[in-house]
């Protein structure tokens, strides 16, 4: 939410943007999420199914399958209540990632994730890490040196593909570019209430890894 791509919002490109209001996530609801389209006849429908499927008629009725996945008044107006902070949110975020990327800069083996480009305008909303393949710092040393010192990081998600669920079903290979990002990356602490002293702390631990 809130980075632009080539103009234009992430989230509007195709017939439908999904975003979601996690209580990770840059704007929250503490859980839920939104659908957008300019297809109004589509949104009523999912608002249709999203309402339990209720058929217009004077008793409860249900010609379809439905769902209740409303989310409330309130939640709704705490989102909209945070909406009014998003452009603060999104500054301190890059803030982040470009004190996370100057701090590492003099390190080889260390590339701050996302890669920005000149036509975008990213959100910055979790700044990771990837290392080289030849590194002799793995992702796990600095996953332990972090939490030795009370910092909670993670690795970067498993891809879908690999999950037990999922792995008997087909997938498309572009080059095994997830499965590297995985097995070489950290999602370094990102929130915004961090200040430069809690940066410090993080960017310390995982220097001293190389000193």
């Amino acid at each position: 939410l809130g980075t632009v791509y080539k103009g234009k919002y992430t989230g509007t490109y195709g017939d439908y943007g999904v975003f979601s209001f996690n209580g990770n996530k840059i704007i929250t609801t503490s859980g839920g999420g939104m659908l957008v389209s300019n297809n109004q006849e589509r949104i009523e429908k999912v608002r249709f199914w999203a309402t339990q499927a209720r058929d217009k008629a004077p008793w409860y009725q249900h010609s379809e399958v439905g769902y209740n996945y409303r989310m409330s008044n309130i939640l709704a107006g705490i989102g909209r209540g945070q909406l009014k902070v998003l452009d603060l949110r999104i500054e301190q975020k890059r803030h982040i990632y470009n004190y996370y990327k100057n701090a590492f800069k003099d390190i080889p083996d260390i590339e701050l994730m996302p890669i920005h480009n000149e036509y975008e305008h990213s959100n910055c909303w979790l700044s990771c890490i990837t290392l080289k393949q030849t590194s002799n710092v793995k992702p796990k040393d600095i996953i332990k040196a972090l939490a030795d010192n009370d910092i909670e990081s993670r690795y970067i998600w498993k891809p879908l593909h690999l999950q037990p669920v999922f792995e008997e079903f087909d997938y498309i290979d572009n080059g095994r570019v997830a499965e590297f990002i995985f097995a070489n990356g950290v999602c370094l602490p990102s929130d915004t209430k961090m200040n430069d002293y809690d940066l410090k702390r993080v960017v310390n631990v995982i220097r001293s890894l190389w000193d």
